[in-house]
């Protein structure tokens, strides 16, 4: 069971940090994402020698009992090192002397880290007072050598010290930014980093209990991996929010507009920019470039055929949805779509109401994303049953000259 759950989690992040590499080498100038990509690397490996099957077919390899723990412990403190170097470039930012002094903190706290956990290695290498595999209960088989005992207390020191430097400062920095995904990224990573503490504190009580002569394997090797497995996703999670969140947005944005986009370019295809420059390619390319592409068009044919909407489609269709009870943004949308599909009818037939609607768009916001989201609202209710009464009683009032 642990090696199927620790493999899938491993296949898992591993596809996350490919995305975040991905990203980096598009954008190689951006050190911070760079980091974010290396030091994220360590936690597929984790959960990879977790699994008990391949941490005793390493060790079988090298020959040295329980070294896959230190491979393990090494991919920790790697995300750790890389945590403490990017809580000093964020609160260093500023001028060019910042600057400078967060580039020689990250190299001392780099050798810091670095020759702390080189004594950890001598430790593990001194301590070790047999040579059987422990996958699952190294911390407390252990707990009666003194240089595992001092293994072990310089990586939940080293570890510790970085989830607790990013957990209070996520939050800080996510209060100023207001609501964004990078936001949400920055509190989900700061949950997963007070989720590593608590791995950290059952690591060492059951640690303190195993020496005292208290079985607690319950807690150090059950409640510990667990915490320490959710605190991982949650971190990944948090590191990936920024950039998987807002093409979630435009995926689920261009599923909702894509009816509406087809139905009005299909009978005003001279509003099209030609073939989709994404075919053939893989479907999620370019999310927000043909979200914002099949917004403009519908907005594109929406101008077009203001020209042909009677002033009274607009007032008639906000009559009836004030008095169905809508919301201003339903409502909105209601108004909009009777206008667009009588235009569209009445551009069929020829007709040219005299006067026009100035406008057929009701509600147009400076930020993209609330407007993607009134036109996807157009597009649900484009064809609901207050916009076909809206249509039948403007048909019925002689007023139509094709069917709408």
């Amino acid at each position: 069971m642990f090696d199927a759950l620790y493999l899938t989690l491993s296949a898992v992040t591993w596809a996350i940090v490919g995305y975040k590499a991905r990203a980096w080498f598009r954008d190689r100038s951006n050190t911070d994402l760079g980091l974010t990509a290396l030091m994220t690397a360590g936690v597929p490996v984790v959960f990879l020698f977790s699994a008990p099957r391949v941490y005793r077919a390493f060790d079988r390899l090298t020959g040295v009992a329980n070294l896959a723990m230190v491979l393990l412990y090494s991919a920790v403190v790697l995300f750790a090192a890389g945590a403490t170097v990017l809580l000093l470039r964020w609160t260093s930012r500023g001028d060019r002397a910042a600057h400078t002094r967060a580039v020689a903190r990250s190299r001392w706290a780099v050798a810091a880290v670095a020759g702390t956990w080189a004594v950890a290695i001598v430790c593990f290498a001194l301590g070790r007072p047999d040579a059987v595999e422990h996958p699952r209960d190294f911390s407390t088989a252990y707990a009666h050598a003194p240089g595992v005992v001092a293994f072990l207390a310089l990586y939940l020191a080293i570890f510790g010290a970085s989830l607790a430097g990013l957990g209070v400062l996520c939050p800080r920095y996510a209060a100023t930014l207001g609501p964004s995904w990078l936001s949400r990224g920055l509190r989900t990573l700061a949950a997963g980093c007070w989720l590593g503490l608590l791995y950290c504190a059952c690591k060492l009580t059951g640690f303190v209990l195993t020496w005292a002569g208290h079985d607690a394997h319950w807690l150090s090797n059950g409640i510990a991996p667990m915490s320490a497995s959710i605190a991982a996703l949650l971190v990944l999670l948090g590191f990936s929010l920024p950039a998987v969140g807002p093409r979630a947005a435009a995926w689920r944005r261009l599923r909702r507009l894509h009816p509406l986009w087809q139905e009005v370019t299909a009978q005003v295809p001279e509003v099209t920019i030609g073939a989709p420059r994404w075919t053939g390619r893989w479907p999620l390319a370019d999310l927000e470039w043909r979200a914002n592409r099949q917004m403009a068009e519908i907005r594109d044919v929406q101008r077009g055929v203001r020209r042909h909407v009677e002033p009274v489609t607009l007032d008639l269709a906000r009559r009836r949805a004030d008095a169905a009870g809508l919301a201003e943004p339903r409502l909105a949308a209601v108004v909009e779509a009777a206008a667009l599909r009588r235009g569209l009818a009445n551009r069929f037939s020829g007709h040219l109401p005299d006067p026009h609607a100035d406008s057929v768009v009701v509600t147009v916001s400076p930020d993209p994303a609330a407007e993607h989201e009134h036109l996807a609202l157009v597009a649900d209710v484009f064809h609901d049953r207050l916009v076909d009464s809206v249509l039948d009683e403007l048909r019925s009032a002689g007023t139509a000259r094709a069917p709408g």
